[in-house]
């Protein structure tokens, strides 16, 4: 049975002044008609019903998720009491999902990434499901075919094919620089590592207990405890796990790991660049909504709500209009703007 773990904690500083820590950049409508967690639940509806999709995320964040996905049953909704990597957020996950659905088959996303080919993403979902069906043991991640030297993501590095859409995993290499990422683009045998798996949940949980058995110890009791006072343990207990990433605590100790290569229009929307990528621009570059106006200028962006924008004669400009305040910045710097944080609050 197919459940999903969507992990929504993060506090999105890349986009800062636009996404900040009360609202980060899974909540925020960045590049469609919907937010991004909307975007990332309404993908997967077609193939796993709401009642089995469960978020993780922070407590500063509940009123967040149930605003914006206000058909998830508040019990789909596992609350950290604080961040500690992923390891420790999906071994929490895979407990409380056992709790529910014991022969659960895990699909792990995170909540703010682009996919545009959803129907080949759901099909991959699928034949990762069924290769589970005869390989219990196995895990499963998808890789991204990159199409550019890209320096800031971590690589799959695979081998031979088990099947006609899945490579046995080699290694997991983390960001290189310019010179590896070249190499391993010229190679052939490398895809960007996106962070999304499938496994069953028995086996993850296995995992956990064999690799990082503080993790599991921690939290063993989630099986078992009374409904009304699983919240109550988890807060208890969550600060004795081990802060670490699921790739370092089982992926690079795995045996039985798997890729299904994908090419599915992927982007993780890690930077103001990558917005700029898929938002609509008009013949000169610009991007815009209705309410502002543009006038003789190129290669611009706005942001903005209620405050009408008007840009006449400028070029390469970004305007991103907050509650409080209206950021003007030369595109040149938008990637580095979080550096500012400091100097302008």
């Amino acid at each position: 049975m197919l459940c999903a773990l969507i992990m929504a904690g993060g506090k999105g500083t890349r986009f800062w002044p636009l996404s900040t820590e009360e609202k980060p950049k899974q909540f925020l409508n960045l590049v469609g008609s919907y937010t991004m967690i909307q975007m990332t639940v309404n993908r997967i509806l077609p193939i796993i019903p709401m009642e089995r999709i469960f978020i993780c995320t922070g407590e500063r964040y509940v009123n967040l998720v149930k605003e914006q996905l206000p058909d998830l049953p508040e019990r789909n909704i596992i609350v950290e009491p604080e961040g500690r990597n992923t390891a420790p957020c999906i071994a929490l996950s895979a407990l409380v999902i056992k709790r529910y659905y014991k022969d659960a088959t895990m699909v792990v996303l995170p909540s703010d990434h682009l996919i545009k080919d959803e129907n080949k993403f759901t099909n991959i979902l699928i034949d990762g499901n069924e290769f589970l069906k005869e390989n219990k043991n196995a895990i499963l991640t998808l890789g991204m075919q990159p199409d550019r030297a890209e320096t800031g993501y971590g690589y799959i590095n695979y081998g031979d094919k088990v099947n006609s859409v899945i490579n046995k995993v080699e290694k997991f290499v983390e960001k290189p620089n310019r010179e590896k990422a070249e190499e391993y683009l010229a190679s052939g045998k490398y895809l960007w590592n996106g962070g999304m798996f499938i496994w069953k949940v028995d086996t993850i949980i296995d995992e956990i207990k064999k690799y990082v058995p503080n993790i599991y110890e921690a939290l063993s009791d989630i099986e078992i405890v009374n409904e009304n006072d699983l919240q109550k343990l988890i807060n208890d207990k969550y600060n004795k796990t081990d802060a670490i990433s699921i790739d370092y605590a089982i992926l690079e100790k795995s045996n039985d790991v798997y890729v299904i290569p994908s090419e599915i229009g992927w982007d993780d929307i890690g930077s103001w660049k990558a917005i700029e990528r898929y938002r609509e621009k008009d013949e000169y570059g610009n991007i815009a909504n209705i309410n502002s106006k543009i006038i003789e200028s190129e290669e611009n962006m706005v942001i903005n709500n209620n405050k009408k924008v008007v840009m006449i004669g400028v070029d390469n400009i970004l305007t991103i209009e907050l509650d409080d305040a209206i950021f003007v910045v030369n595109k040149n710097c938008m990637d580095n703007l979080r550096e500012y944080q400091n100097i302008v609050e």
